[in-house]
């Protein structure tokens, strides 16, 4: 206990100093505590790793579910094994695996500036159960002013291995809207030529309307791995060493772009520049959330707001609706294409949606908007 206290104070002095808290009242709670939102019925797991001859590097899971009730037995049902290829998972099928010793849950939760939610006090309130908190504005670079932009290779590589993610890990991302932020840090994995990951279809919101589990508080272990990735970036911008690495990267710099290649973009016409913000945004006539932050878009851009690509429940439209949405805005899905928004972080649902529809190679604008206003000679 007292570790875990000591652990807690370390993590709080650790994301004041980045930023992450504004209020003293982040919560230390000790005990932690498992809440059912419905009566559960109990389960039988059994989790089978299958590792398929033809596609030997990626490990595909089938799991085996039997659900009993006093209202009887229902029969077991078998979910769909899930690849590199499709960039979600159900609720269900976590739920299944979520006991998988090579299955790491993270909870990337992260909020606009006006929204005035707190990611890691929600974390200790409610996560799913063994979710680590990825931060997404701490795992940043931290030579730039602008917001939570991608770290060096370096830094990525100490804080997912300080959170204690291995190569061989599959990785489930979720966040607290549904489907928002998580989809950044998907990219930010898949950037550092880590493919076996996936968002939550649906996220924290449909976990719990599903009846599942969450915890409250967070345990030692998990509060000493936040710690220590915060403390690691630290490290790495400030040049000293960091051990040990047992995450390894493999930069992929086609998937994300400067503020010179959009530059270069408008005038060679490259790639389809496809905006995530919304209309009024885009358009000019609503102002930007962040304060001096002037509203437009780079010209030549569409915009294609990404609430478009979800549904009521927030969800990841079916393929053939993702591809009306695109093909509604002209947007050809046989050329390259290239995604921004606000700050980097909604871009990534667009390619999210563009990865379900065998378009692994979308490229992310990294400072998005926020950079490009930033500069008062960029056309807007």
């Amino acid at each position: 206990m007292v570790a875990e206290d000591m652990a807690s104070t370390v993590l709080t002095r650790t994301l004041f100093h980045t930023g992450l808290l504004r209020s003293s009242s982040f919560l230390t709670r000790r005990t932690q505590l498992s809440t059912s939102f419905c009566n559960r019925r109990p389960f039988c797991l059994r989790t089978v790793p299958v590792y398929p001859a033809q596609k030997a590097k990626t490990a595909v899971w089938t799991p085996c579910v039997m659900a009993s009730s006093s209202f009887g037995t229902r029969a077991a049902y078998s979910t769909q094994s899930i690849s590199t290829n499709e960039p979600v998972v159900s609720v269900d099928w976590l739920h299944a695996n979520l006991k998988d010793p090579d299955l790491k849950v993270l909870d990337a939760s992260w909020y606009m500036p006006d929204e005035q939610r707190n990611p890691i006090q929600e974390y200790q309130v409610a996560h799913i159960p063994g979710a680590l908190f990825f931060d997404i504005d701490g795992i940043s670079d931290r030579t730039t002013n602008l917001p939570h932009m991608l770290p060096s290779e370096e830094a990525f590589a100490a804080a997912c291995s300080a959170l204690g993610i291995g190569n061989k890990d599959g990785i489930v991302v979720y966040d607290g809207k549904g489907l928002f932020s998580a989809a950044r840090v998907w990219w930010m994995f898949r950037v550092f030529g880590h493919d076996r990951v996936w968002v939550l279809d649906g996220g924290l919101p449909r976990w719990r309307a599903s009846g599942y589990d969450v915890e409250s508080s967070a345990s030692g272990d998990a509060i000493l791995k936040a710690s220590a990735a915060s403390e690691a970036i630290e490290k790495v911008y400030h040049g000293q060493a960091v051990a040990p690495i047992t995450f390894q990267t493999k930069f992929r710099p086609h998937l994300v772009w400067t503020l010179e290649q959009v530059k270069s973009n408008i005038e060679e016409k490259t790639h389809q520049h496809i905006d995530a913000r919304s209309k009024p945004r885009f358009d000019g006539t609503a102002p930007e959330p962040r304060k001096g932050i002037r509203s437009g878009h780079v010209p030549g851009s569409k915009c294609i707001p990404f609430p478009q690509l979800l549904d009521a429940s927030q969800t990841l439209l079916p393929a053939d609706e993702l591809k009306k949405r695109f093909e509604k805005e002209g947007i050809s899905l046989e050329s390259p294409l290239v995604s921004s928004c606000g700050t980097g972080v909604t871009a990534c649902i667009l390619v999210l949606g563009l990865h379900r529809l065998g378009k692994s190679d979308v490229v992310v604008y990294d400072g998005s908007w926020t950079e490009w206003a930033g500069h008062p000679d960029n056309t807007c």
